[in-house]
C-alpha cells in the first residue's frame, strides 16, 4: 500500500506541487510565493506594528551602557550592537562569471558575520530577548527604572539577583551562542540544548563561558522539545522559544530601520526605480522573518525579500509552499536534513514566522552545500572576509533570482529597474570560527572550485 504523507499520497503532492519532485531530490529550486501581496493590503493583518519595533530598539538604547561596560569590543559604538554594510565588487564580478549569470546594479554584504558579542545574526534576537527578560525581572522586583542607568546591569549585586533564575534554549549553534554568552555575563544560570548538528567549537565556546551545553543525537526540533520539558518544571526557569518567540522576532525586525540610515549613509537609494533586493539564510525563520517585517515596514514595496535554504532543509520552502507550516517537516517527504550549514539545518519550520510572513516574502530558493563552500573559498579570496557555510546562503540569491527567466522580475516591472538595483545578501555567522576550521572551510570550496564542480 502506498504510503500517506499528510492524508495525500506523493504522486498526489507532485501533481498539486511539481517543483516537489527536485525538492524531494535535493535538487536546487527557485520558489515564487503565490501568496505574496502590496504591502498596503496586509499590513492591517498583521500581528505587530512599527510602534512595536521602535520600542524594541528603544529597550537596546536603554541597554547601550550595559552592553558596553560588559563587552569592551564594544565601548566605539557605546553599546549599540550593529554590524558593518559593505560592498562586495570583486565578489559580484567573481561570482557572475563562476556561474555565467550578469548581476547588474549593485551587491552588498550585510556582515552580522561580525556582530559584536556572538559573532552573528542571532546577536539580534537572542540577545534582546534576554535583555527585555532581565529588564522585566529587575523592575518586577523594585531594582530599578526605566529612567536609570543601566550599567548597573554590569553590577554584582544585579548578577546576585538574577542567579537565582535560569535561562534554557534549544538551538543548533549561533542562537544558543548569543543567549549563552548574554545571560552567563548577566549572571543567569544557562542551559542550552544543541542538536546534532551543532559544532564542537560552538559547544566549548559556550562551556568557556560557564554555560551549562546538553548535547542531543537527534535534530533541532526534538533540541527544542527537550528544552522547553526542562523549563516547564521551575517557575524560575525562562525558556527561550525559537520557533514561536514573538520577542525574538522584534529584536530581529530592529535590524531593518538601522539598516535604512547605513544605506542612506552610503548614498544608496531605495524607491520605486531603485529597488533592493535581500537574500536571507534560512532556518527555522525568526531571523530571516523578523528582518522581513521590519523591512517592509521600511520600504514597503520597493524590498523585495528572498530566503535562501540547504537543498537539504528546506523547512520554510515546505512549510509555506504546502500551507501546512509546522505540521510539515522535511523528513516527511524523505529529505534527509543533513547539511554542513549547521544554522540552516531545521527540519520543520516555525509557523508563527510562517503565518505572520506568508504575504511579505517574495519567494524562496535552495542551494547545494558544495556552492556554500565555493562562494566561501571566493569571499575570503576576493574580499577577505571569513563566513561560515550558511552565511553564504545569502550571496548565491541574485544568480537563482536572475536565472529564473526573470518572471518575478517581469510580473514586478522591474526589467528597466535592474541595473539601478542593490542586491543585498545577509551574511549570518563567521567571525567566531576558530581558525583552524575556518582553514578546513576554505579548503573544500578551493577544491570545488579548482574542480569546476557547480
Amino acid at each position: 500500500m502506498e504510503r500517506m504523507i499528510h492524508g495525500k499520497r506523493l504522486k498526489d503532492w507532485l501533481q498539486m506541487y511539481p517543483i516537489l519532485k527536485s525538492i524531494i531530490l535535493s535538487e536546487e529550486v527557485f520558489w515564487l510565493n503565490p501568496n505574496y501581496r502590496r504591502f498596503s493590503d496586509v499590513v492591517n493583518e498583521l500581528p505587530f506594528v512599527e510602534r512595536d519595533v521602535l520600542e524594541a530598539e528603544e529597550r537596546l538604547k536603554r541597554f547601550a551602557p550595559f552592553i558596553a561596560a560588559a563587552f569592551p569590543e564594544t565601548k566605539g559604538s557605546k553599546g549599540i550592537i550593529e554590524s558593518p554594510l559593505v560592498e562586495i565588487e570583486n565578489v559580484q564580478k567573481e561570482v557572475a562569471a563562476m556561474f555565467q549569470q550578469s548581476i547588474p546594479g549593485k551587491l552588498l554584504l550585510k556582515c552580522d558575520s561580525h556582530l559584536p558579542i556572538a559573532g552573528s545574526i542571532k546577536a539580534r534576537g537572542g540577545i534582546y530577548e534576554v535583555l527585555k527578560h532581565a529588564e522585566q525581572l529587575a523592575l518586577a522586583h523594585g531594582l530599578l527604572s526605566v529612567e536609570d542607568d543601566y550599567s548597573m546591569f554590569a553590577s554584582n549585586p544585579f548578577r546576585e539577583f538574577f542567579s537565582q533564575f535560569s535561562i534554557t534554549v534549544g538551538s543548533t549553534g549561533n542562537l544558543g551562542l548569543s543567549i549563552g554568552i548574554i545571560s552567563a555575563k548577566l549572571g543567569f544560570r544557562v542551559n542550552v540544548h544543541m542538536s546534532a548538528e551543532a559544532k564542537q567549537w560552538k559547544k566549548d565556546l559556550l562551556r568557556k563561558n560557564g554555560v551549562n551545553v546538553i548535547e542531543h543525537q537527534s535534530d533541532y526540533s526534538r533540541a527544542v522539545e527537550m528544552g522547553r520539558k526542562e523549563a516547564e518544571k521551575d517557575p524560575n526557569n525562562y525558556f527561550i522559544d525559537d520557533e514561536n518567540s514573538t520577542h525574538l522576532f522584534l529584536g530581529y525586525a530592529v535590524a531593518a530601520f538601522r539598516l535604512k540610515k547605513q544605506l542612506e549613509e552610503s548614498g544608496i537609494v531605495v524607491d520605486q526605480d531603485y529597488p533592493l533586493f535581500v537574500y536571507l539564510p534560512c532556518g527555522v525563520g525568526g531571523a530571516p522573518g523578523g528582518i522581513t517585517f521590519g523591512l517592509k515596514l521600511v520600504f514597503g514595496d520597493d524590498v523585495h525579500c528572498f530566503f535562501a535554504e540547504p537543498t537539504h532543509s528546506p523547512c520554510m520552502l515546505l512549510g509555506m509552499m504546502t500551507g501546512l507550516h509546522d505540521q510539515v517537516c522535511v523528513q516527511d517527504f524523505g529529505i534527509d536534513n543533513k547539511t554542513e550549514a549547521d544554522g540552516l539545518a531545521v527540519g520543520r519550520p516555525s509557523r508563527f514566522v510562517g503565518k505572520t510572513i506568508e504575504k511579505l516574502v517574495s519567494g524562496i530558493y535552495t542551494v547545494d552545500d558544495r556552492k556554500l563552500f565555493m562562494l566561501l573559498a571566493l569571499m575570503n579570496d576576493q574580499e577577505g572576509i571569513s563566513l561560515e557555510p550558511s552565511a553564504l546562503a545569502g550571496v548565491y540569491g541574485p544568480i537563482q533570482l536572475l536565472r529564473e527567466k526573470t518572471t518575478y522580475i517581469q510580473r514586478h516591472g522591474l526589467e528597466r529597474k535592474m541595473e539601478h538595483a542593490t542586491h543585498l545578501c545577509w551574511a549570518t555567522g563567521g567571525s567566531l570560527v576558530p581558525i583552524e576550521e575556518m582553514k578546513t572551510y576554505y579548503k573544500k570550496g578551493a577544491h570545488y572550485i579548482k574542480n569546476g564542480k557547480k
